[in-house]
């Protein structure tokens, strides 16, 4: 067949994401590392221990040279609140200074940082377990001095900014299921965390157009499409959107409205919360299909399941559903701002899911991208094999195999087959026939 390709714009940008304590390591004054210690909560009790080695070691360099060598032309990394402000009433230059070395050297390489204020993890301070800061309005003013000092030392050379990873996935996991520290399992403990969350970032919004009114900002969502398993059965529709409501849309609907939805209460009005977006930060990882059950109240009276034909990863949380991504995509476009897909990716530490994966989702991203939709980058998760949480080692989503002990990476296929994607902005039916190419015909008939 003669060669086809599926082009992008010169100006989009390549990269990875990373947070700073699933690769940084040695994070011992969190909220997480507690968490680490406590028996049952990581799987196989697995620790973070050094992770990816970026803190003492300062591997960072040899991954960006990594990345850079791989046609990257961006980085997301984190910023850990627990090294810059240990304390109530002390800061840490150095920690800062070490930060600045980072984003400079992202720049030096030809990268573009887009840094996060916020990635799931607390200074043991704010986590205090007589009153998790995050429960109580205390929590704005804190995290707005915090981000007046990290973006007052890394302004020079960081202009794309998030403010808090994830938050929907941050208030679930930690105050509704229990997985993530404080471990609690109250909605209006969870609601309370939820309108905490986004006070907060749009105090931190504020902050950072003040210091810098030509910074873009944005609040990365972890965006889970639901559909219902009977469309013509109206309460799997009416499952799916309440499900929908109360997680992937929560917090831009908000920002869109200045009300947070609650859980049998009047939506809550934070007005300063409204317009404080400059684009959609995008998580994409699966889909879901729901159906109505009135025996699952924790979920809402839906039980999910994956799409018939997603193809799921060893974990069990996620599949491959790159319709889903594009639905996603959809959905982000209605709110008329930029769009930076912040993370995309799947756990395959074999990497032949991974680069069907990778090179399907990329086939959504570029349709989308030819509709003129303004997307304007894509962030894979991750670079690097880390620390996946209560998951620890045992999810793999790194282009470059990480051996623990010894911190050798090996770059798998898809670190190949992603970097031959950057370096030429665009999927090829070359680079399909040569990685995937049991997906030639499908994706270039």
């Amino acid at each position: 067949m003669a060669r086809a390709t599926h082009s992008f714009p010169d100006s989009f940008l390549w990269g990875t994401a990373t947070s700073g304590y699933q690769v940084e390591g040695q994070s011992t004054n969190t909220d997480f590392w507690r968490w680490e210690q406590l028996p049952g909560r990581i799987a196989q009790g697995h620790k973070s221990g050094r992770a990816c080695d970026w803190w003492e070691g300062g591997r960072w360099r040899e991954d960006f040279d990594r990345a850079a060598n791989d046609g990257h032309s961006a980085h997301r990394l984190s910023v850990e609140w627990s090294r810059v402000q240990p304390a109530p009433d002390r800061w840490d230059d150095a920690a800062l200074d070490y930060y600045r070395q980072m984003v400079r050297g992202l720049r030096e390489r030809g990268l573009t940082p887009l840094v996060t204020l916020h990635h799931f993890v607390n200074p043991l301070w704010v986590a205090d377990t007589q009153r998790n800061l995050w429960e109580s309005a205390e929590i704005v003013l804190l995290f707005a001095a915090y981000v007046r000092k990290v973006v007052g030392a890394l302004g020079e050379f960081v202009n794309l900014w998030a403010t808090i990873n994830e938050p929907n996935v941050y208030m679930v996991f930690g105050w509704v299921n229990g997985i993530f520290p404080p471990g609690k399992k109250s909605i209006f403990a969870a609601m309370r965390v939820a309108a905490n969350l986004l006070r907060a970032h749009a105090a931190a919004y504020c902050v950072i157009h003040e210091l810098q009114p030509q910074a873009l900002v944005g609040l990365p969502i972890h965006f889970r499409p639901i559909f219902p398993a009977h469309p013509d059965f109206w309460p799997d529709r009416w499952v799916a959107q309440t499900q929908f409501n109360l997680f992937s849309s929560l917090f831009p609907d908000a920002v869109r409205t200045g009300r947070l939805r609650q859980v049998l209460r009047p939506s809550l009005p934070i007005p300063e919360a409204k317009g404080t977006l400059d684009y959609f930060a995008l998580n994409y990882y699966s889909a879901d299909v729901t159906r109505f059950d009135l025996t699952n109240p924790r979920e809402l009276f839906g039980r999910r399941s994956f799409p018939t034909d997603a193809e799921p990863d060893s974990s069990g949380l996620y599949a491959s559903c790159p319709l889903g991504f594009y639905e996603a995509l959809k959905w982000a476009r209605g709110l008329r701002l930029p769009i930076y897909v912040t993370e995309n990716g799947i756990g395959d530490e074999t990497d032949g899911l991974r680069r069907r994966y990778l090179v399907t989702h990329l086939r959504q991203l570029w349709r989308a991208v030819n509709f003129n939709w303004n997307v304007r980058g894509y962030f894979h998760w991750s670079l690097v094999d880390n620390f996946e949480w209560e998951r620890g080692w045992t999810h793999r989503f790194g282009l470059y195999a990480l051996d623990t002990e010894t911190q050798v990476r090996t770059p798998r296929p898809s670190a190949r087959l992603y970097a031959e994607i950057c370096k030429s902005r665009a999927l090829s039916s070359d680079v399909v026939a040569q990685y995937t190419p049991e997906l030639l015909e499908t994706l270039f008939p």
